[in-house]
């Protein structure tokens, strides 16, 4: 009877700290924002997705489709670079307050690895003007925003690491290898963003590689200190 509530709490409070497309639809940050600062995020995000990237936009342009005076872009930030910050920054810890509650939870790596995945890539889904700008700026032109991505990224990742290292949920790796795969594994989330949000029919897919490439990283490094004898000795009893 334990062990049924425990379940059933966790998965009512997965299912509760999944993003959806109702409470997504745009942005929370959006809630926040009013008059002409709100109409120039709102427009922005609407070029981006045109295969454009925020440093590339012009304010005039940035204007005409706020249906402003391009000196009110002055009013709120003082460059591009500032806008993209804001923007980025809230994407960051939108999507990590709600991954954390999640792998707290979890009660075995596999767990943490599908509840962080699903619902990583479920924020790209109902954000994908949010998840693009995240995409390209990591190799966009400004190197203000390449460096505050690659920082959220490195914080994400180490907030990974903390989490499974808490939970002990791969207590046979070092810590310094946990680190080392969490690393791995925010990028290529992030890499596999785009073809997420575009290729719908592979979704599920996508899902399940992501999946096994976390959990084929820590299982293979739980044999970093077997020798090569040990680990075919291993392979002959699992046979």
């Amino acid at each position: 009877m334990a062990e049924s509530k425990r379940t059933w709490t966790y998965s009512q409070r997965f299912s509760e700290a999944l993003p959806t497309q109702a409470h997504h639809q745009e942005l929370d940050f959006m809630n926040v924002l009013t008059g002409g600062k709100l109409k120039l995020v709102q427009a922005a995000l609407r070029l981006i997705t045109e295969s454009r990237s925020l440093t590339s936009l012009g304010l005039r342009e940035l204007a005409r489709e706020a249906g402003l005076n391009p000196n009110t872009f002055y009013r709120h930030f003082k460059n591009l670079d500032e806008f993209g910050l804001q923007v980025l920054g809230y994407i960051a810890e939108d999507m990590k307050s709600g991954v954390r509650e999640l792998r707290r939870m979890a009660e075995s790596s596999e767990q943490a690895s599908h509840d962080t995945v699903t619902f990583v890539y479920r924020y790209f889904q109902s954000n994908p003007a949010a998840t693009t700008v995240a995409v390209r700026e990591l190799h966009g032109p400004s190197p203000l925003l390449r460096r505050a991505l690659e920082t959220q990224l490195d914080a994400s990742a180490r907030e990974m690491a903390e989490d499974i290292i808490d939970r002990q949920l791969v207590s046979a790796v070092p810590p310094e290898t946990i680190h080392e795969i969490s690393r791995m594994t925010i990028r290529y989330i992030l890499f596999r963003a785009m073809d997420y949000i575009e290729k719908p029919e592979q979704r599920e897919n996508i899902q399940q590689e992501t999946e096994h490439f976390i959990n084929r990283q820590f299982r293979g490094a739980m044999l970093d200190s077997l020798s090569q004898s040990e680990v075919e000795a291993l392979a002959l009893k699992l046979t």
